[in-house]
């Protein structure tokens, strides 16, 4: 593709995307396919031979978007919603653009020192201190591993002559994302070291039962390793006692990580800050501007309050990457075991300067207060009965009856397309979530889709 076609096509793939915002109304959220359809629709072997742009686009709208799950959509309710913005959009164009890979400082300044300076001003809104150094990873699960790889190297040096530190243990709630488990097994922690702890009656982790399990650990020989509460934990939002849970880690010489992957943009909220008390003072936190804070996939934060932990761990320099010293110098190589790492910080840089803080929090606050009103309602209507209390902008609820009936309501408001809801099962009971954050979602779509669901009860 030489310049000027790149230029022609460039202009028309812009006014398809400002199109395709305009009017992502007039589509299914969820497609209408079965497993396998896209599959068979495409040619069983490449092309030989060059194919015109044209022709690739119209198989794109043809094909591909018709099978496509819209997470871009603003009645994208499902998991946690997600927005890629117009800003967002347009640094990746320049991202790709550039293709730089920030293994060194050097092989990519501007990137390295971007995301140093863009990490500085997130962590300042997040109210975090100076001490915690940024790094953005992929997403919060591989975030997660490097705040246990470091874990692991902080608690368990001393037990590296010996081999694999076998008896390490790492503490998480019933609640917790799935992450911290997969992360932990990767390691090498093994699933019988993995301890998941028990939830109160609002879902929060039980201060308590970790206590416990920690002391019969103990007896037992093992030593704890990590412990990791969340903040806005994935199946009601549940806000765990950091602070309580801190007072434990630090009794036991444990790592305190704190995932806040969906729920960390709300700390620029004053009267979200209560949920944060003690997080400050974690040993490292996640959180992801994918998520709730206009960034698209992908883009995950972590801060890490003692850096030369992962580093430590995972620091490996041969002949041909080894550079020059300097006091202000960073490779990011040495905090990633991935080597390669795209140019991600330009996304967040263009977001925040395009937003503000302000702006950032003012979305966030009229996502809450969407999701305080669906609460009101479903409140009001005595065949639904909230689940989980709302602190934020999800609200679970079910439809009183069998598991089976709220399955199929979840299943009839996807299957029309207008809207995507998921699921979570607390206390053996099947609960719909309604997630709002996509920066389209107007209370018009969270009142439409409520509207819906409330008609398909019956």
């Amino acid at each position: 593709m030489t310049t000027e076609e790149f230029r022609a096509h460039g202009h028309e793939m812009v006014e398809w995307i400002a199109r395709y915002l305009e009017t992502v109304r007039e589509r299914r959220v969820l497609p209408e396919v079965a497993p396998g359809e896209v599959f068979d629709a495409l040619p069983a072997h490449g092309p030989e031979a060059p194919e015109p742009f044209a022709r690739i686009m119209a198989d794109f709208e043809s094909t591909i978007l018709p099978g496509s799950t819209l997470w871009n959509h603003p009645r994208f309710f499902s998991y946690f919603s997600v927005s890629s913005t117009p800003e967002s959009m347009l640094a990746e164009l320049l991202s790709a653009a550039i293709n730089q890979n920030g293994i060194l400082w050097k092989s990519g300044p501007a990137l390295t020192e971007l995301e140093q300076a863009t990490l500085g001003w997130l962590r300042e809104w997040l109210g975090l201190p100076e001490r915690f150094f940024g790094v953005i990873y992929d997403t919060a699960s591989i975030s997660t591993m490097h705040a246990l790889i470091a874990a692991r190297q902080a608690v368990a040096a001393e037990t590296r002559e010996s081999g694999a530190p076998a008896n390490l243990t790492v503490y998480t709630s019933e609640q917790a994302h799935s992450s911290v488990e997969k992360g932990a097994l990767a390691l090498g922690f093994g699933s019988a070291n993995v301890r998941k702890i028990a939830s109160d009656g609002e879902f929060r982790m039980d201060v308590a039962a970790l206590e416990r399990a920690i002391e019969e650990d103990r007896r037992d020989g093992k030593r704890p390793c990590a412990i990791v509460p969340s903040i806005g934990a994935t199946p009601t939002a549940a806000i765990d006692p950091v602070l309580n849970i801190l007072s434990l880690a630090r009794a036991c010489g444990a790592w305190l990580h704190v995932d806040a992957a969906y729920a960390g943009p709300a700390a620029l909220l004053e009267e979200c800050r209560w949920m944060f008390e003690g997080w400050e003072q974690a040993d490292s936190v996640v959180m992801n501007p994918q998520k709730w804070m206009l960034v698209n996939v992908d883009c995950s934060v972590l801060y890490l309050a003692r850096r030369e932990a992962l580093s430590g761990a995972i620091s490996l320099t041969p002949e041909y990457l080894r550079t020059q010293s300097d006091p202000r110098l960073v490779n990011y190589m040495d905090y990633s075991v991935a080597l390669g790492r795209r140019f991600r910080a330009l996304k967040l840089w263009f977001v925040m300067r395009s937003y503000g803080r302000e702006g950032i929090a003012n979305m966030l606050r009229e996502h809450n207060a969407m999701a305080q009103w669906l609460e009101a309602q479903v409140r009001a209507d005595a065949r639904f009965e909230m689940v989980a209390p709302v602190h934020l902008s999800l609200v679970c609820f079910r439809l009183r009856g069998t598991n089976e009936v709220n399955q199929a309501l979840m299943d009839a408001i996807n299957a029309s397309g207008f809207a995507f809801l998921s699921h979570t099962v607390q206390n053996g009971k099947f609960v719909l979530r309604f997630a709002i954050g996509n920066y389209m979602t107007t209370r018009e779509d969270v009142a439409e889709t409520w509207q819906r669901i409330q008609a398909l009860a019956g």
